[in-house]
């Protein structure tokens, strides 16, 4: 009972506080060219290791291009140019709530 409070309360798609800390942190994310969902480790989480293998190997490179992107990014301590981050994020985001669908 006490854990289905919990996790509604951390869903975004369900309370306005964890809608706008996501928000917060696509921002943050965004000046190295990253995406919300590049933060899933697939190490970590066996479904995300599934729903990474089932996707198309083009979006998976893209998803790797964008970590090592935004690791040398942060080696060299600058961010990516505003006209990068506006290309990259112009068009809607993938969701991976949306890559769970190929679990089913």
């Amino acid at each position: 009972m006490a854990s289905s409070i919990f996790q509604s309360l951390l869903s975004p798609s369900k309370s306005w506080f964890a809608a706008q800390h996501m928000k917060a942190i696509s921002r943050r994310l965004r000046i190295y060219g990253l995406r919300y969902d590049d933060l899933y480790d697939p190490m970590y989480e066996l479904d995300i290791k599934e729903a990474l293998a089932r996707l198309p190997r083009e979006i998976v490179d893209a998803r790797n291009q964008r970590l090592k992107r935004a690791m040398d990014l942060s080696m060299k301590h600058e961010y990516l140019p505003k006209d990068l981050q506006v290309l990259l994020f112009c068009f809607p985001l993938l969701r991976f709530q949306f890559l769970f669908f190929f679990l089913l």
